[in-house]
């Protein structure tokens, strides 16, 4: 197994998943397209609201890519072959059980997502034969958080490009067919995920063959070893519970804009796309730090750990700075692109220089984020995350009366500054526990 950091290592590893994040946007560009050719604003409109509820169930599972990640790569640093299979195997287990949970409660998680969600009369319908077909791909898209994060784990983000590539370029093949040659409208949409997500599973669990295939992976005794079982629940319950902090975040924000009206609501929707493609183009280094971070440790090589840290967020940091020259030189033509209303270009506008700090300030939270992954230190990313959200509501609840909508964004951006302080003072715990 390699061991020496380097440049060259972090970017083999960063620079996939980087790619791979560009065909998100992709797919959701190619539906919208798609199903706006019939001609129908209730079919955009259903696409689009199934999509978000049954995004936000997914969503719950994010735990298992983090979690599998941080664990896998402490297994392969340290040498343990046998707990590095077991650690899929319980992945796959864990994901696969919670996608059957799903198909079974599917009445119940359409209702409720009807009622958390209101639609109109003509909408609903459609939202509800969108996400029947959909909600019964659940155990795919579920069990493959546990391949990509094992996979990751391991430096094989050119894998993780391809399954992606795959699932989303069929996606959109399948979306223009259904929908534009044979005429089934949401229906079609819906069956083009439904098979793209069931042959992403398979190909991933192609791509883990060998794994799957050895003699550790039916060694149950290991694989269900209660240890190990309750340290990885732990982590990953930290890990979702610091993902619904930083949740509460981004919801409360979408729900304070509201009070300085319409075009000021809408103006932070534009401008929310720009921090969205921070998230995209610093993944892959944080990914790297999760990686590296996490197979340091497993050796309990301080040195290499100083190393991963330093070089990926040396890059990490090369990135926010792009961002925030491309945010100051083409946000105004991004933001006429993304708005035809000259209400919401022009408030957009005003809010730029926001999204310009935003790389700046955010690049120690999303690097250290990924650094506590990798050293599978959920508690800490849940305490620290707890204290950001206090820090961001007693923020809002200070600067909007006096400053509005810009008392607003200068909240969310505190609270980056908070989660990278706060992170940044636990770090060394880290590093003495390898010294």
């Amino acid at each position: 197994m390699q061991t020496e950091i380097t440049h060259r290592r972090v970017l083999a590893v960063a620079l996939p998943i980087v790619l791979s994040n560009i065909t998100v946007p992709l797919l959701g560009v190619v539906d919208t397209f798609a199903v706006g050719q019939i001609g129908d604003a209730a079919s955009i409109a259903a696409v689009g609201v199934g999509a978000i509820i049954l995004g936000a169930i997914y969503w719950i599972f994010g735990f298992l890519r983090m979690g599998t990640t941080g664990l896998a790569a402490q297994a392969m640093g340290a040498g343990d072959q046998q707990e590095l299979i077991a650690l899929l195997v319980r992945g796959l287990i864990l994901g696969l059980g919670a996608g059957v949970v799903i198909m079974a409660l599917y009445p119940l998680l359409i209702a409720g997502g009807l009622w958390i969600s209101p639609v109109s009369d003509q909408v609903a319908p459609l939202v509800e034969s969108y996400m029947t077909i959909r909600i019964f791909s659940a155990p795919a898209p579920i069990a493959l958080y546990a391949i990509t994060g094992w996979l990751i784990a391991q430096e094989r983000t050119r894998e993780v490009l391809i399954l992606q590539i795959w699932m989303n370029g069929l996606n959109i093949l399948l979306d223009l067919y259904f929908v534009l040659s044979l005429g089934w409208g949401v229906d079609g949409v819906a069956w083009a995920t439904f098979i793209a997500e069931w042959t992403g599973l398979v190909l991933g669990l192609w791509m883990c063959r060998a794994a799957l295939r050895h003699p550790f992976a039916r060694a149950w005794d290991q694989v269900f070893d209660r240890a190990r079982l309750i340290k990885m629940g732990s982590l990953n319950s930290d890990i979702l519970l610091r993902s619904l902090a930083l949740q509460g975040i981004f919801v409360s924000f979408l729900l304070w804009g509201g009070k300085f009206g319409d075009v000021a609501l809408a103006a932070n929707q534009v401008l929310l796309q720009f921090l969205h493609l921070v998230a995209y183009g610093l993944d892959g280094f944080a990914f790297a730090a999760e990686t590296l971070v996490g197979q340091a440790i497993g050796r309990r090589a301080l040195g290499d750990l100083r190393k991963s840290v330093v070089i990926s967020s040396l890059w990490a940091a090369g990135i926010c700075v792009l961002l925030a020259l491309g945010f100051a030189l083409i946000g105004p033509w991004a933001i006429d692109m993304m708005a035809k209303s000259a209400e919401v270009q022009q408030a957009a506008r005003v809010y730029l220089p926001y999204m310009v700090a935003s790389p700046i300030l955010g690049c120690a939270c999303f690097m250290l984020d990924g650094i506590f992954i990798g050293a599978t230190r959920g508690a800490d990313m849940r305490n620290m995350m707890m204290i950001s959200l206090m820090i961001y509501v007693v923020s809002v609840l200070a600067l909007t009366p006096s400053f509005g909508n810009h008392g607003l964004w200068m909240a969310l951006l505190i609270s980056y500054v908070a989660r990278g302080a706060t992170l940044g003072y636990k770090y060394p715990a880290i590093e003495r526990d390898l010294s």
